[in-house]
Order: structure tokens, then C-alpha cells, then sequence
């Protein structure tokens, strides 16, 4: 059972409620300590996979299974304990930060969680650690810097001790200078890692494998470099590198 992956996707298919499907029957197995990028255009069904891996999503065809525990939105008990799992990092860090200091932030997952106290700070204070963020521990969000603010939200997830942290776009709006930081950040971690982006050259440098969705299928799955390389495959799924980005 210890060779089980941590993220399993078996045949899943999903339709929204005003009929477009953009799920097709998806397979995909992560292993722990994995760093994935999922890239695809714009309407490629990337974040409506990702929407299933904690449950926002109910699993209407096919399974999804996250170590070892299968998806299921039925038992609020399960999705609960998934999401304390899952931790999704969202592209508008604004969207995952309301409370009036940046550690009464990290601390409110945890804190439902049932942690106090001591236990508590440590938490808040690991987490904030990780992301280089302790010194704003007393800091309103909403006084930091943009960059600031995603590694904010990056610890808000990483207190809750996940098995898969999830990045929706993670470079988007950042500095030069910030982008290098989350990246030398997100390298850091001991943790199986699901990046979404359109950034090739982020999902080259922080990412070994790289899985392409396109129409609601995955259409590739293999070493970041050698997909970077296909230049027909990029065009077709209407993917670009930068110009003068050499690999």
C-alpha cells in the first residue's frame, strides 16, 4: 500500500449543469513528492479538474482518489478530512485572505481544525516560516505587497499539513524579483506539488513533469523538457514560449 500514489484520477468526466462537458474521461496518477505543472488554453477543463481533487466538484463519473482516501462529496466527514489534504492555493490571493493580521490568516484553518493554544502558534509559526513571511505574522494583509500576499496564502494552505498543494497560476501578477522568491520557495517544500499555469517557463524550472489538458482530455504527460520541445504539440493546444526563452 506505501507504493500507492498520492493523487489517483480514474475515467473522470464531468458536465456543467448547462450542459458543457469539460471533463472527458481523465486519468492521471501523481506520486508523493511529485511536482506536476498542468498546462492547456484557456477552456482546457484545468480548473475544473483541479476543482475535484477536494470536493468542490461532486465526482459525478469516475473516481478520484487522494492517498489512498476516495473523493467522495456525499460523506462530509471524508470531504473534511480531503480537504485537510488537498490545499489549493488560488490565482487571486485577495480570494483566501479575510481576517484583520496575516497570521490570524494561517491560524484559521488550523484552528477549525480543533488546534489552540501553543499547538496553534507553532503551527502559524512553521507555516509562516516556510513561505519567509514570519516578521508579518501582525501585519493586515491587505498592507502587503502583491507578492506578499500569495506567500501569505501559500502558508494559509501549508498550515494545514497537506499531502497536495495546489497552485492556480502561481506567477501571474508577479514582479521579477517575487516570481524568483515563490519559486525558490515552492522548491523548498517537501510536498507533492499540482502547478496550473501558463507559464512554460515556470513549469520548466520548477516542474520535472508536465501533464497537457486540451478539449477535456489529457492529450500528454511526460518530462517538462521534452514537451517544451514538441513545438507542433504547443502550437496545436495553442501554447507558447516566450520569445528568446531558450531549454
Amino acid at each position: 500500500m506505501n507504493n500507492q500514489p498520492t493523487l489517483l484520477i480514474e475515467d473522470l468526466a464531468f458536465a456543467y449543469p448547462d450542459g458543457n462537458q469539460a471533463l472527458y474521461g481523465v486519468n492521471l496518477s501523481i506520486n508523493k513528492g511529485e511536482r506536476v505543472a498542468l498546462l492547456g488554453p484557456n477552456g482546457a477543463g484545468k480548473t475544473t479538474l483541479v476543482m475535484h481533487l477536494n470536493g468542490i466538484h461532486p465526482t459525478a463519473h469516475g473516481r478520484v482518489t487522494i492517498a489512498g482516501q476516495v473523493v467522495d462529496t456525499s460523506d462530509k466527514a471524508a470531504i473534511k478530512n480531503i480537504r485537510s489534504k488537498v490545499g489549493i492555493v488560488f490565482q487571486d490571493p485577495d480570494d483566501q485572505l479575510f481576517m484583520p493580521t496575516v497570521g490570524e490568516d494561517v491560524a484559521f484553518g488550523p484552528y477549525n481544525m480543533g488546534a489552540r493554544g501553543t499547538e496553534l502558534e507553532q503551527i502559524v509559526d512553521d507555516a509562516l516560516n516556510l513561505v519567509g513571511m514570519a516578521e508579518f505574522k501582525e501585519r493586515p494583509p491587505h498592507h502587503l505587497s502583491f507578492g506578499q500576499r500569495r506567500r501569505v496564502a501559500v502558508a494559509t494552505v501549508l498550515a494545514m499539513k497537506p499531502e497536495i498543494l495546489v497552485l492556480d497560476e502561481p506567477s501571474s501578477n508577479l514582479d521579477p524579483a517575487s516570481r524568483r522568491e515563490l519559486a525558490d520557495i515552492l522548491r523548498s517544500l517537501d510536498i507533492t506539488i499540482v502547478m496550473v499555469t501558463h507559464d512554460l517557463p515556470y513549469a520548466f524550472e520548477l516542474c520535472e513533469r508536465s501533464v497537457i489538458l486540451s478539449g477535456g482530455i489529457i492529450v500528454a504527460d511526460g518530462k517538462t523538457s521534452k514537451i517544451l520541445k514538441d513545438e507542433s504539440l504547443l502550437k496545436t493546444h495553442r501554447l507558447e514560449l516566450p520569445v528568446g526563452f531558450s531549454l
